[in-house]
């Protein structure tokens, strides 16, 4: 990698950010293409930030920021403009310094899922959805979800509080009905994501009940760690169909490069993914 004076420098943003698989993606694609631009992860505490990302921002070579966890509400407050998705879910995944210096945000982890879902020819529109697990993840799937007309989208979490305040919520932005459940019973549901932790290690429990799924529900189950997981071998073995996360990680790539200003590289991208996909060993 040539990098120069003249190279454009965008930032992503986690505690940890060890784990993260974008720079080896995002810079390979750069390369690639032509670009004069890097990622570069930085480890960086909540308690320092609010006052990094804005100072970060303030560098004129500094275009952008990727937010991983747990920084993705945190700049809902440092933003002077955000799309609808990100308002809705309270938390966006990228921010950029407009021309007139401006901060605007983004939330792309829900449109990513929901344009995997389209890869996977698994439809949307009119159907019944049980989305278990209200972190960031879920909330921004079930708000793409939203947008996207689902005919239902339920949210179960351990703690039913933190899923009540958000299916009120995403009611206010979406002509959708969106509710709180007190189960993780996927009967009756046409689709149902774990967008839970559950399955990362040994002796976890799955999310919910395999043998109570319809006969023609599909699964996704977010993680993208010990494939195939707990939950994609039991869905397997019962015929169900059933997809890991990385489509979800793969579709937001175009996303990205449009908000960051990268239009016709984003347009090659989106027309040939398989490229993406092996940059993520999916």
């Amino acid at each position: 990698m040539n990098i120069s004076g003249s190279t454009r420098v965008f930032l992503i943003l986690g505690d940890p950010v060890a784990q993260v698989k974008a720079p080896q993606a995002f810079n390979h694609l750069f390369r690639e293409h032509g670009i004069d631009a890097v990622l570069v992860p930085a480890h960086v505490a909540p308690t320092d930030f609010a006052a990094f990302a804005t100072q970060a921002l303030k560098a004129r070579n500094i275009d952008g920021l990727w937010l991983t966890i747990p920084h993705k509400s945190s700049m809902i407050p440092l933003l002077d403009h955000c799309d609808a998705l990100g308002l809705a879910a309270g938390a966006v995944n990228a921010a950029r310094r407009n021309a007139d210096g401006s901060i605007e945000g983004a939330l792309f982890d829900g449109v990513g899922f929901t344009k995997a879902l389209d890869h996977w020819a698994i439809p949307i529109e009119g159907r019944r959805i049980l989305v278990v697990g209200v972190g960031g993840a879920g909330v921004a799937i079930a708000a793409s979800l939203a947008a996207r007309r689902a005919g239902c989208v339920a949210l179960s979490a351990r703690n039913p509080a933190p899923a009540i305040e958000v299916a009120a919520r995403l009611r206010e932005h979406f002509q959708c009905e969106v509710m709180s459940v007190a189960t993780t019973d996927p009967a009756g549901y046409d689709l149902v994501i774990n967008a839970t932790p559950l399955g990362l290690d040994p002796g976890d429990p799955l999310a919910f009940d395999v043998a109570r799924l319809d006969a023609g529900a599909s699964v996704v189950d977010i993680l993208m760690k010990n494939q195939p997981t707990p939950l994609l071998r039991a869905c397997e073995a019962r015929g169900i169909r059933a997809y890991p996360g990385f489509e979800m990680l793969i579709q937001q790539v175009p996303e990205y490069l449009s908000f960051f200003g990268m239009e016709g590289m984003s347009r090659e991208v989106a027309a040939d993914l398989s490229g993406v996909r092996a940059l993520f060993g999916a």
